[in-house]
């Protein structure tokens, strides 16, 4: 660093040198008179010392030439004009006042400004790649859709490697139309990339979006998608902005820019003030919930993590991700099963945690409908049972409930059994200072146990990729958004209330599977769809959870709170707990009826 500094300071002297030679050679149209060549070589040392002392007075060596901008350019007009000040002011103060022509004078810091900030600029540009493509023979000719910030900080940071070169721009904005982003034009709108592609020849595009809504991306991708452009697109917003990538890394489109929305707005302030500072346990932390649950707490500075999990490998990979995260939170990973009454008493005692999430479930309809039936009950209501218990007992501020869609009208065993557990929390709410909060929402891309994973696996295999029914459909949002918005929920309930997430619009499975194959780099042609019809407590649609008519509104528009019955039976945990304890109730229609007993919404299948 410090050589660098010696080099560009000697440069720069340098500079000023042939600055002061090239005023009197201009002056006398570059035939100097011996009289002035004289003077122009006496006088050379007093210019070489008052310009370097304006120079590294000014500090122009505290930035690099890599990175050189108008602050450096601001600071070289400073050094040069206090310079230019300073010579005939320090000549005649050392009574050496002979006759220097004045235009060199008025010549030596132009000359001075355009050497300075000319090399500098030639240096940045040589290092970022913008001398020319010629300098890139192999790099691969891309189209840029937005001509934004993002687009141009795209070309500035593409232009610097070696494997792509922007050749044209495309945005919407019709007062673009024609220009330039850093001497790239802009060549069209959006709609016309088919045109424009084909006309310049190129066979990839980078949507340059980030900013944009969900919608906008979406328009752009297919766009791109049928004129045979393989796509790829900047991080999101946030992580550039946060400085975690840069615009230049980009990535393949995913199945999230397809089917996601546009990001949740979260009232961070309240969160901070919710979790900062305590103790916050998460039940099923090793889970894909669970284990976005608690990188998102991790974000409001909570005192300490209690992750639970009954799965040690699970546990152990969220447990090390956290560890490879010096200055967060401190983690404590506590293995066992949330159904262990013995257990989670010594977890309260120890830890005695302000906040409870209570993630761990079996989610997985078809597994849990027949030979799994009672297990579903037992682990998804007991373990509510057991945990919300202790919570209350140890005077736990919130207790959150995570639920799931299924349970709305549910025709299935897991979906009965998240019901029949949200009504035991509404029913320990009564006479408790802990505040419990109850949580729905619908599928997540890329869940365990998910269509997503699975269908990954049948393309990696070649196909065929199973879906059960040409018109299913589910809800679906991304794990991120489905546990920020669990979060804005739990820090908004006052305790009995069933918070319901805005799914957006539902998505038929098959083309869901379509979308994932072409995303894969196959035509829908090289990989078969087959049909193998509904599975044991599978419903075609999902009810919407948000639905107008039987929710009511909440300052959040991603959140409302379901109209829901509420359990008039003071005795259920107890009937509850002493079916659960006996043997030889696992019979899967015995356990659907006695279900129905308690989830009047429960509707069982008639083949069951």
């Amino acid at each position: 660093m410090i050589i660098r500094r010696l080099l560009a300071f000697l440069h720069d002297v340098m500079a000023a040198t042939l600055a002061w030679v090239l005023a009197f050679w201009l002056r006398f149209n570059l035939d100097v008179p011996p009289e002035y060549h004289e003077l122009m070589v006496d006088l050379l040392p007093w210019v070489v010392v008052i310009h370097a002392a304006a120079f590294w007075a000014l500090g122009l060596y505290r930035g690099l030439w890599r990175f050189a901008s108008l602050p450096d350019l601001k600071r070289i007009l400073m050094a040069a004009g206090i310079a230019a000040l300073a010579l005939p002011a320090a000549l005649v103060l050392a009574r050496l006042g002979t006759p220097v022509p004045r235009t060199a004078y008025v010549l030596t810091p132009l000359l001075l400004v355009l050497m300075m900030s000319g090399s500098r600029i030639a240096y940045r540009a040589w290092k970022e790649g913008q001398l020319g493509s010629l300098s890139k023979p192999q790099a691969v000719p891309v189209l840029v859709l937005g001509a934004g910030v993002a687009g141009a900080n795209l070309i500035k940071e593409l232009a610097a490697r070696r494997d792509r070169r922007v050749v044209g721009l495309l945005d919407d904005d019709p007062r673009k139309l024609g220009g330039e982003v850093l001497g790239v034009k802009v060549l069209g709108s959006i709609e016309m990339v088919r045109q424009v592609a084909a006309a310049v020849e190129v066979t990839q595009a980078i949507i340059a979006m980030p900013g944009a809504s969900h919608s906008a991306r979406k328009r752009a991708l297919d766009l791109c998608t049928d004129a045979g452009l393989a796509v790829m697109t900047v991080p999101a917003l946030s992580d550039i902005v946060s400085g975690k990538v840069s615009v230049s890394a980009v990535r393949r489109v995913e199945l999230d820019d397809l089917l996601g929305r546009d990001p949740v707005a979260l009232d961070n302030a309240g969160l901070h003030a919710f979790v900062s500072g305590k103790t916050v346990l998460v039940t099923g932390a090793g889970g894909s919930i669970g284990a976005e649950l608690c990188r998102q707490i991790a974000r409001f500075s909570p005192a300490r993590m209690v992750l639970l999990d009954f799965s040690e490998y699970a546990l152990y990979s969220i447990e090390q991700e956290f560890r490879d995260q010096p200055g967060g939170p401190q983690v404590s990973a506590v293995v066992g099963d949330a159904k262990d009454e013995v257990r989670m008493a010594d977890v309260f005692g120890r830890y005695r945690p302000q906040v409870v999430f209570h993630a761990a479930a079996y989610k997985h309809v078809p597994l849990m409908e027949d030979e799994n039936a009672f297990q579903a009950v037992a682990n998804n209501v007991l373990s509510t049972i057991v945990t919300a218990r202790a919570s209350r007992e140890r005077g736990v501020e919130k207790f959150v409930l995570v639920s799931t869609d299924k349970a709305v009208n549910p025709t299935n065993v897991m979906g009965a059994s998240k019901r029949l557990a949200e009504l035991i929390c509404q029913d320990m709410q009564a006479g408790s200072g802990t505040q419990f909060v109850i949580v729905r929402f619908g599928n997540v891309l890329g869940s365990t146990g998910s269509v997503v994973p699975r269908f990954r696996q049948q393309i990696a295999r070649g196909g065929p990729v199973t879906v059960t029914h040409p018109l299913i459909e589910r809800y679906f949002m991304s794990i991120p958004e489905a546990t920020q918005l669990v979060l804005q929920a739990a820090t908004m309930g006052q305790g009995g209330e069933i918070f319901v997430l805005d799914m957006g619009q539902p998505v038929k499975i098959v083309d869901l599977a379509k979308e994932m194959i072409r995303l894969s780099g196959f035509a829908e042609s090289d990989i078969q769809i087959e049909y193998t019809g509904l599975r044991p407590g599978e419903k075609l649609y999902e009810e919407p959870l948000a639905d107008a008519e039987k929710t009511l509104v909440t300052p959040h528009p991603k959140l409302r709170v379901a109209q829901v019955r509420k359990h008039q039976n003071p005795a259920l945990v107890a009937e509850v707990l002493a079916w659960l304890a006996k043997p030889g109730e696992a019979d899967p229609q015995a356990v659907r009826m006695r279900l129905r007993e308690w989830v009047w919404e429960y509707a069982i299948p008639p083949k069951a």
